[in-house]
């Protein structure tokens, strides 16, 4: 059986991703694999849009094999302490637990992510690690596989989790029946640091900001440690000490991730090629490129256009010049 808990402030999305995924896993053979039922601590739930009438209680926690915990609108809003008991025993007793999203907040409230390498929505992992400083919190994945405990990220991710727990319980052949039932990719490349916005340089007397702007305006340039420091006004060393203080790592490496920022924007609203993407965000050549795009977004440039294409352009006939999204 498959619990899904409901609560006040419910997202309903991540609700329903659980409740349509492993009910799909139903359609691809006659069977029926998964009981699925929603639960709360009482029969009535409230959420963003809707009410919910909720069919079963807690109990059902008591003997289902898996616990699906949706996320939750504010992450300030207190859960009921008999979800978390209930969900914590379940926990204790053996089943599968699993969070999406801001879930994640009501499964550290239970103490079952202590120790453990766990993820979220990126806008919420920050808070996550502050608040529970004994959860190792990872922001660039997708999901965390811990065994018994697992976590995704924000929204589209909680497909991703749970058409893995098909995988894991049903095999290859049944999952990729539920992707494609769900028109989902089986196994979506990359992770979460492709979706992560990144805020420009901070400004401020005293800051790095000022420097960090010309930085980024200037990134198609070779930019050695020395240049940098005598733009800077400052030794190499200083420049370096500086950095470490108010940037939090090195020159090159900062450098390195604008360059993929850069590419990442290009990739998104141009049509130029790897090679001409890599010329304008400094890397000199695609190979350089490739090797720095793994290591920051977790996947391949060529990929990463795939899943973000620039928008499709055709002519006005007011104003051959002219574009526009397709629609």
């Amino acid at each position: 059986m498959v619990a899904v808990v409901a609560f006040d402030g419910v997202v309903l999305g991540d609700l329903s991703t659980a409740c349509e995924i492993f009910a799909l896993a139903g359609t691809t053979d006659g069977r029926t694999p998964y009981e699925v039922r929603v639960c709360s601590a009482s029969p009535d739930v409230e959420s963003r849009h809707v009410a919910l009438r909720v069919p079963w209680r807690l109990s059902s926690l008591a003997r289902a094999d898996t616990v699906i915990v949706p996320g939750i609108e504010d992450i300030d809003r207190p859960i009921p302490a008999v979800a978390l008991r209930a969900i914590r025993r379940a926990a204790d007793r053996g089943a599968r637990v699993a969070s999406v999203c801001t879930g994640a907040f009501v499964l550290a409230a239970t103490g079952v992510l202590d120790g453990l390498r766990a993820t979220t929505h990126w806008r919420a992992a920050g808070e996550l690690a502050r608040r529970y400083p004994r959860i190792d919190v990872d922001a660039n994945v997708l999901y965390v596989d811990n065994g018994d405990v697992l976590t995704s990220a924000g929204a589209a991710a909680g497909f991703d989790l749970c058409i893995y727990l098909v995988r894991r319980d049903l095999g290859a052949e049944a999952a990729a029946t539920v992707a494609r039932l769900a028109v989902m990719p089986l196994e979506r490349a990359g992770g979460q640091a492709q979706f992560i916005r990144h805020d420009p340089p901070p400004d401020g007397r005293g800051s790095m900001g000022a420097l960090l702007a010309w930085i980024e305006q200037n990134l198609e340039r070779e930019l050695p440690l020395s240049a940098i420091a005598r733009r800077a006004a400052m030794s190499p060393r200083t420049l370096s000490r500086r950095f470490r203080e108010q940037v939090g790592g090195t020159p090159a490496a900062w450098i390195a991730q604008a360059r993929v920022r850069r590419a990442q924007r290009l990739l998104e609203t141009t049509d130029f090629s790897i090679e001409q993407v890599a010329a304008e965000a400094g890397f000199g050549s695609a190979t350089v490129l490739r090797a720095h795009f793994g290591g920051v977004v977790g996947t391949s440039p060529m990929a990463y256009r795939q899943a973000f294409p620039p928008a499709r352009r055709f002519a006005s006939p007011h104003n051959p010049h002219a574009s526009r999204m397709a629609e």
